[in-house]
């Protein structure tokens, strides 16, 4: 007698239902739906305003030559090609690049080295005068505060070489001076911009918990050496953060320059957005403006891609 297998039955699948048996979704999930479409639709509606279509009206522009007054005529790459051969424009992106190292470099390290003491012991009341009193100046306009400083670094009758003066240091020319004057800038720079930097320093240093740093003092790690080997890797995604806001506003920097030394002397501190004003405003040639606007915006996107590129092998999160 054969022994037969029978074949063990196989699971039933569930039937799909049919798409007009799914539920669907009730009126209070649609009210949501429409209420977060409602917050947003601001938001989208400024940034396809103010950003979306003027980079791609540059774009377009920057194909064109125009003057305000005739018709736009074609001019396919020739703005491009005028950009690159005109040394003012070449000088200008020189001139920011070294204004960007400078400045970024400085307010980083401003900043961190003040959040630190902030940081440290000493009173609830005078930490927050001190983050108020640094915040301060952020507040306030580029313009104006270049007017003021302008004044006070006057070569003749400013107040900062009225105070050298005690010391025997004799005059110097912060703004008539190509060494000086770019020092100046970054100077009037880096004083009004690193509030911002010094709030994300203080905020990233609040998140670090207390225990990893009594561990270290446990294990002998401190001062320096605490900070180097705790505090700045743990800190590392702040850092990234404000050196890329840092960065890109850097590259941006036009009220200062613009105020305190018009781009001089020379072209020693001529920017690039500067030489976008000039082009378009006062020599009403708005498709190579926007040419350099095109390559401004290309050197932004290059150098903030880097970042994030390198922030994957120095930047360490929790």
């Amino acid at each position: 007698m054969t022994n037969t297998q029978i074949p063990p039955a196989r699971a039933e699948r569930p039937e799909a239902r049919p798409a007009e048996d799914a539920p669907r979704p009730s009126a209070r999930d649609r009210g949501t739906r429409l209420l977060a479409t409602l917050f947003l639709a601001p938001t989208i509606v400024g940034i396809v305003v103010f950003t979306v279509v003027p980079i791609v009206g540059s774009v377009v522009l920057s194909l064109f030559h125009w003057n305000v007054i005739d018709s736009p005529r074609f001019a396919g790459a020739a703005n491009y090609g005028a950009v690159f051969g005109d040394e003012t424009v070449l000088v200008s992106f020189r001139n920011t690049l070294v204004f960007m190292v400078l400045a970024v470099a400085l307010q980083l390290l401003v900043a961190l080295a003040l959040a630190l003491t902030v940081n440290g012991r000493m009173p609830v009341w005078l930490r927050s005068v001190f983050r108020s009193a640094f915040f301060f100046p952020l507040v306030l306009s580029a313009a104006s505060i270049s007017v003021v400083m302008k004044y006070l670094f006057n070569q003749d009758f400013g107040v900062v070489n009225w105070l050298l003066g005690f010391v025997g240091i004799a005059p110097v020319p912060w703004l008539t001076s190509e060494n000086a004057a770019m020092a100046t800038v970054v100077l009037v720079y880096v004083w009004q911009q690193f509030g911002f930097s010094f709030l994300l320093f203080v905020g990233g240093l609040n998140n670090i918990p207390k225990e990893i740093h009594e561990a270290a003092a446990l294990d002998g790690a401190t001062g320096l050496r605490k900070h180097l080997t705790v505090t700045l890797p743990l800190l590392s995604p702040t850092l990234l953060v404000a050196s890329v806001v840092g960065i890109i506003n850097a590259l941006q920097v036009f009220e200062q320059p613009y105020v305190l030394t018009s781009g001089g002397p020379g072209d020693s501190t001529r920017t690039v957005v500067m030489v976008i004003y000039e082009t378009a405003f006062e020599q009403l040639r708005f498709g190579e403006a926007s040419a350099v606007g095109v390559l401004l915006f290309v050197l932004i996107m290059a150098v903030t891609a880097l970042q994030f590129r390198l922030s994957r092998r120095f930047v360490h999160y929790q």
